[in-house]
C-alpha cells in the first residue's frame, strides 16, 4: 500500500527531528546513525525520494563476472534460504560490495511488485543511492544489520523489511551482503541467525571453491562438530603453510584476522606436521584424530585431506547431526525457489532433510561408493538394490555428491508415497488450471527441478506402468513436457534409482518394463542390511549421538542387545529405537530396560503348536498365523529371523499393523510388503 502524503510528511519530519536534535534513546542506534550519513554526508532529504537507480547491463555484467564464483557459491545457499522461509512476499537478495544487486531469489508475484521499487537485479542499494535499508546500512556498518518497516529513510520503503549480514572472501574482506526483504515482517532475530549460517556456508564454499589445489582442514575442541557449520576449516598449502581461513578457525584459534594467520605453518598452529596430520586422518578413516594448539594447552579435533582434485584422494562418507558431508567434495544442494533476476539457478524441490548415521566403514559400502563415483562421471545410471530403511537415500545423496552435477539440487521422489495419481503431476509437473484441484500458478515438476542435479527414484518399482513409458521416454530424449501444454523443456540430470524388489522378477512377470529396467541398470549395487554391516558399532554410537545427544552412553549390556538385533526396520528402525531409549534413560546411561522393544523381540518364541489369535478388541489388525503353520517356500536363517521379530513386533502390538508400523518408522505399504515377502498372511484394513 502507497503512503498517503500526510504519512510521508509524518516520517520525514519525525527523522529530520531525532537527527538534529538527538533527542531520541535510540540515538547511538545503527539506523539513526544511518539517518544521519543520509542528511548530512549523501545529502539526501525524507521527503525529496530518488528515482530508483539501476546500473547498465555492460555495467552489471562487469560487477557478475567479478563475483561469478561468489554467485555461484551463494546461488543454491539462497534458494534454500528461501524455502526456509515459506514466505511468498519475500526475496533473498545478494550484492556487490556497492550495493548492486547482483542474484536475487524470489516469487515471481513478489519480484514483480517490488521490481519497480528497485528491488531486482541491477538495483543501487547504497545508502547514497537507496538512504537507508538493509543491504546499503550493512555496507556502511560493516556488520549484521535489521532495517524495520519505518526505520527506511524513504516512506515508500516502509512497508517492507530488510535484515542483512557481511559474507566474507577468504581473505577476510568483505565481498558481499546477503538480505532478505519481506513485507510480511518476519521475525528479524531468527533471520539473522539464519542469514549468518547461510553467510558461513557460502564463505566455506568459496574456500574450496578459490583453494581447490589445497589441504582443507577442518577442525573443532568438539569431535561431533567436525564436517559441521561450526567447524574451523584451513586451506593448506603442499609446504604446509595456511592460505586460507574461515571465521570460525579464526575465533577458535583466538586470532583477530586472516593477516595473523595467512602464511602461518601448521606447526605454528597445532603440535603436528601436514603429512603427520594427513598420515593420521587416513589411518583412522578420517575420523577427527586429537591434535594441541601450540604452545597451548587447548585440545582440538582434526582433519586433514587431500586436495579434491587429487584424483587419488580417498572418499568418505559421513553424516553427522548438522547433515550429510562428502569431503573432500562440494557441500549439500538446495530446495527449490522460484528466482527473480538474470541467471537464475536450476531449482530443486526440497532439500533431502539431514538423517543421523555414520561413517560409511563397511568395505562393500566404500566399495561400491567408488564404483559409483566412477560410472557416475560418464553420467551412467545408478540402481541400488536394498532393503527398507538401509540407507538407499543416504547412499545415493553421497553418489550426488561426488558426481559432475554435485554443484546441482539432489530432488528424491518416492513412487511408493505418492498415490498414483499425483505421481505423473509430480513427476511432469503442470500448467495452471490443468486440473481440478491444480495450483493456481501451476507447478514444475521434480524431473525440471532436477536439471543441472540428480534425480533420485526410490521404490521405482512401484510406479505404474503407464507412467513408466513417459519415464522412458524423458531418459531416452531428454525433454519433459508438463501436462496441459505442448512445450517441451530440456533437462540434464544424474539417474538415480532404487528398490527393495528384485526387478528382473517383475520384468518376468510383466509388471515391470523391460525396456526401462535396462534403461535404469547403467550399474546395479546391492547396499547390505543394518545387520551385516561391519559396521553397525559405529553406526549405533553414530546415531545414538543425534538422537540422544553427545554425551549419551550405552551400557555394554544394552550395546550387545543392540549389535545382536535382526533390525527388520534398519537403520530406520534403529534412529526410532535409540531416540525412544534416550528419552527414558532421561541423561543417564542407556540400559537393557530402556530397550523394551528388542527385549520382547528376544524373547524366546512360544513352542510349537501355541496358537496365537488377534484380541477381539484390537481394531485393524492383521489375521494372526498358527507359529507351526507350514510355510509355503523355505526361509534362509536371515528371513526366518526376521520372521520370529515381525511376529513378536505384532503380537506385542496385538496385531495392529498401523502401531507396528509407526513403531519400525515405516509406513504401512512398505511393511505390508515385507509381511508378504515374509509369508506372514495379513488382511488389508478397510
Amino acid at each position: 500500500m502507497t503512503p498517503t502524503v500526510r504519512e510521508a510528511d509524518r516520517h520525514a519530519d519525525r527523522i529530520l527531528e531525532l537527527v538534529r536534535n538527538g533527542l531520541d534513546e535510540r540515538a547511538d542506534d545503527v539506523v539513526t546513525r544511518s539517518w544521519s550519513r543520509c542528511l548530512n554526508e549523501y545529502q539526501l532529504h525524507p521527503a525529496k525520494p530518488r528515482e530508483p537507480g539501476f546500473v547498465v547491463r555492460t555495467e552489471l555484467e562487469e560487477r557478475r563476472n567479478r563475483r561469478a564464483d561468489v554467485i555461484a557459491c551463494a546461488r543454491y545457499e539462497m534458494t534454500t534460504l528461501y524455502q526456509q522461509l515459506a514466505d511468498a512476499e519475500s526475496a533473498v537478495v545478494l550484492t556487490d560490495t556497492d550495493g548492486v544487486i547482483i542474484h536475487m531469489v524470489s516469487s515471481p508475484e513478489f519480484a514483480a511488485e517490488v521490481g519497480p521499487m528497485g528491488l531486482r537485479v541491477g538495483g543501487m542499494w547504497s545508502e547514497a543511492d537507496a538512504g537507508t535499508n538493509g543491504m546499503g546500512t550493512c555496507i556502511a556498518a560493516g556488520g549484521p544489520v535489521s532495517v524495520r518497516r519505518d526505520d527506511h529513510f524513504y516512506t515508500r520503503f516502509t512497508g517492507l523489511t530488510c535484515s542483512a549480514v557481511p559474507v566474507y572472501d577468504p581473505s577476510g574482506e568483505i565481498t558481499a551482503v546477503l538480505d532478505v526483504t519481506s513485507r510480511s515482517g518476519l521475525m528479524q532475530q531468527h533471520l539473522l541467525v539464519l542469514l549468518g549460517m547461510t553467510a558461513r556456508m557460502v564463505e566455506n564454499r568459496l574456500i574450496d571453491a578459490r583453494y581447490r589445489n589445497a589441504h582443507p582442514l577442518h577442525f573443532h575442541s568438539r569431535p561431533e562438530f567436525v564436517y559441521t557449520l561450526h567447524e574451523g576449516k584451513l586451506a593448506v598449502g603442499h609446504d604446509g603453510r595456511i592460505l586460507a581461513a574461515n571465521r570460525s578457525a579464526l575465533f577458535q584459534l583466538g586470532l583477530q584476522s586472516m593477516d595473523d594467520i595467512r602464511a602461518r605453518r601448521i606447526e605454528d598452529l597445532f603440535e603436528t606436521s601436514l603429512e603427520d596430520m594427513l598420515q593420521r586422518s587416513t589411518s583412522s578413516s578420517y575420523h577427527p584424530v586429537v591434535t594441541y594448539r601450540a604452545n597451548a594447552a587447548l585440545r582440538f579435533f582434526a582433519v586433514a585431506r587431500r586436495p579434491a582434485q587429487d584424483a587419488n584422494a580417498p572418499t568418505q562418507v559421513s553424516m553427522l547431526g548438522a547433515g550429510l558431508v562428502v569431503p573432500p567434495l562440494g557441500g549439500a544442494a538446495p530446495a527449490t525457489a522460484p528466482v527473480a533476476g538474470a541467471a537464475a539457478p536450476r531449482a530443486a524441490l526440497r532439500l533431502v532433510p539431514p538423517r543421523p548415521g555414520t561413517t560409511f566403514k563397511d568395505p562393500r559400502l566404500v566399495a561400491h561408493l567408488d564404483t559409483a563415483r566412477r560410472v557416475i562421471a560418464r553420467q551412467t545410471p545408478v540402481l541400488l538394490h536394498g532393503e527398507t530403511g538401509s540407507g538407499k537415500e543416504i547412499f545415493a545423496r553421497a553418489v550426488h555428491e561426488s558426481s559432475p552435477h554435485a554443484g546441482g539440487a539432489f530432488v528424491a521422489v518416492n513412487c511408493a508415497s505418492l498415490p498414483e495419481t499425483l505421481i505423473e503431476s509430480e513427476l511432469f509437473g503442470y500448467r495452471a488450471g490443468a486440473f481440478t484441484g491444480a495450483q493456481r500458478n501451476g507447478r514444475r515438476g521434480k524431473i525440471l527441478q532436477a536439471d543441472g542435479g540428480t534425480l533420485f527414484l526410490d521404490e521405482i518399482a512401484d510406479m505404474p506402468l503407464d507412467l513408466q513409458a513417459r519415464l522412458l521416454r524423458v531418459l531416452d530424449e531428454r525433454q519433459v513436457t508438463p501436462l496441459g501444454t505442448e512445450e517441451t523443456h530440456a533437462v540434464d540430470f544424474q539417474l538415480i534409482s532404487a528398490s527393495h524388489q528384485h526387478l528382473p522378477r517383475l520384468v518376468a512377470e510383466g509388471r515391470f518394463r523391460e525396456d526401462l529396467y535396462y534403461r535404469l541398470a547403467g550399474i546395479e549395487l546391492l547396499l547390505p542390511p543394518l545387520r551385516e554391516r561391519s559396521d553397525r558399532r559405529d553406526i549405533i554410537q553414530a546415531v545414538l549421538a543425534a538422537e540422544g545427544g553427545a554425551g549419551t552412553s550405552l551400557s555394554p549390556e544394552a550395546e550387545r542387545l543392540l549389535l545382536d538385533h535382526p533390525w527388520p526396520g534398519n537403520i530406520r528402525q534403529l534412529r526410532h529405537v535409540l531416540r525412544t531409549a534416550a528419552a527414558l534413560a532421561d541423561g543417564q546411561p542407556i540400559t537393557r530396560e530402556h530397550l523394551p522393544s528388542l527385549l520382547q523381540a528376544a524373547t524366546p518364541a512360544a513352542p510349537p503348536g501355541a496358537a496365537r489369535t488377534a484380541p477381539a478388541a484390537a481394531p485393524a489388525t492383521a489375521a494372526a498365523p498358527a507359529a507351526d503353520e507350514p510355510l509355503p517356500v523355505k526361509l534362509n536363517p536371515i528371513q526366518a529371523n526376521e520372521r520370529q521379530v515381525l511376529l513378536q513386533l505384532l503380537e506385542q502390538h496385538r496385531w495392529n499393523v498401523s502401531n507396528v508400523a509407526k513403531a519400525l518408522d515405516v509406513s504401512r505399504n512398505t511393511l505390508y510388503r515385507k509381511l508378504h515377502k515374509l509369508h506372514i498372511e495379513v488382511s488389508h484394513p478397510e
